[in-house]
């Protein structure tokens, strides 16, 4: 288990925008991540009538972030590379809001495909094992 001390440095998204609480696991093609973060009232996502279930897009791109940072510390990468999110496709919701949701939300995130200019991930949210979210997003690395 890795806490987000050990991998906030490696991704762009800093503070309390890093939603992630810790990864639970890795290899090569996925990750398992989870974050209680969602009941936040600070959440830096959170509206006026809540924290919307659309944001769990979010979730699914900071753990397809953290798989990737990994995977490029593993081969001894040291600086981090910016990625753009380009596209989410077959996003389903089970869920209106989050911000309800007590206990911990356990984030997937597995790639289907990646190179040098980007990567496609699937991506699932579970909420007491019940899933309440999934999809599939890309992103593309901008050329140097």
């Amino acid at each position: 288990m890795l806490s987000r001390h050990e991998f906030i440095d490696l991704i762009p998204h800093a503070g309390d925008m890093c939603l992630l609480d810790g990864v639970v696991a890795f290899d090569a093609s996925a990750l398992h991540a989870f974050s209680t973060r969602h009941v936040l009232p600070t959440h830096p996502l959170r509206g006026a009538h809540g924290l919307h279930a659309l944001h769990l897009a979010e979730y699914g791109a900071q753990a397809m972030a953290v798989h990737g940072a990994l995977l490029a510390k593993e081969r001894g990468d040291t600086e981090p590379r910016p990625g753009m999110l380009v596209s989410l496709r077959g996003v389903k919701l089970a869920v209106e809001r989050i911000d309800t949701l007590e206990g911990r939300l356990d984030v997937h995130a597995e790639c289907l495909m990646a190179d040098t200019s980007g990567a496609q991930y699937s991506f699932r949210i579970a909420h007491d094992g019940v899933e309440i979210a999934s999809g599939r997003a890309a992103v593309i690395h901008p050329a140097g």
